[in-house]
């Protein structure tokens, strides 16, 4: 794995679109909780919608420990709505369009079956002050996060 920033290391605030004329900015989210983020390649790929599924199948957990989960890839917006409803996914999917957000991140892939500069597949658990306090990287989109480090992660923040 890597690239990616390192737990300790301040996360770099951002404002992405959700939906048209509706943005979530991080640092306000922040202020609700910690904030799970999770970067993936592309909208209706199979491995990402194992992903986000299992994501979505855990969110009652996670809001239980008052965390926020938010999705971001390069997708547009109304790709994001087609994919949230097709896969009944409840938390935002936001678009990192410029793809400002990924290079902050430094998890840029730079091709994927011909698409040039996609999210690696990463996530970042942080906590209220913007520190990261979690994170995972991986250069294969092929591979999936440990679920359970991500949750044992937002687990710790409530101990």
């Amino acid at each position: 794995m890597s690239g990616g920033l390192q737990p300790g290391e301040k996360a770099p605030d951002f404002t992405l679109l959700e939906a048209p004329g509706k943005s979530i900015t991080l640092s306000e989210e922040l202020k609700k909780g910690p904030v799970v983020l999770v970067f993936y390649p592309a909208d209706f790929s199979s491995v990402c919608q194992k992903e986000l599924c299992a994501f979505r199948d855990a969110i009652a957990e996670y809001n239980k420990l008052g965390a926020r989960v938010l999705g971001i890839s390069v997708d547009g917006i109304f790709s994001h709505a087609a994919f949230k409803e097709k896969n009944d996914i409840q938390f935002p999917l936001l678009s990192d369009w410029e793809k400002q957000t990924i290079h902050d991140y430094d998890v840029v892939l730079p091709n994927l079956a011909g698409m040039k500069e996609v999210a690696k597949r990463s996530v970042f658990v942080i906590k209220s002050d913007g520190t990261v306090i979690y994170s995972w990287v991986s250069d294969d989109p092929g591979k999936l996060p440990p679920f359970d480090e991500v949750k044992k992660a937002v687990e710790n923040l409530s101990s």
